[in-house]
């Protein structure tokens, strides 16, 4: 039997595990009611976390854009 750290779950929990590991803590949380406690609690509290999406600002993607139309015409212009 294994033992599993809190570590272990998160990471389980994010599919950040292997697909050994992962087979063994779906195993583990069937069985051990310790661990499924803990395994319950991460999930309660990754629910409760804001949801956050990032962007770029427009100006970066701009700027982005400007410098890959400069470098087109540069390698153009090589020719």
């Amino acid at each position: 039997m294994h033992s599993f750290t809190p570590d272990d779950l998160i990471q389980y929990v994010y599919n950040e595990t292997s697909s050994q590991k992962t087979a063994a803590i779906k195993a583990a949380l069937q069985t051990d009611w310790s661990l499924r406690e803990k395994y319950d609690e991460i999930i309660s509290a990754q629910n409760c976390l804001e949801k956050v999406s990032f962007s770029p600002r427009k100006s970066v993607v701009d700027k982005i854009l400007d410098y890959a139309e400069k470098s087109v015409i540069h390698q153009i212009t090589e020719v």
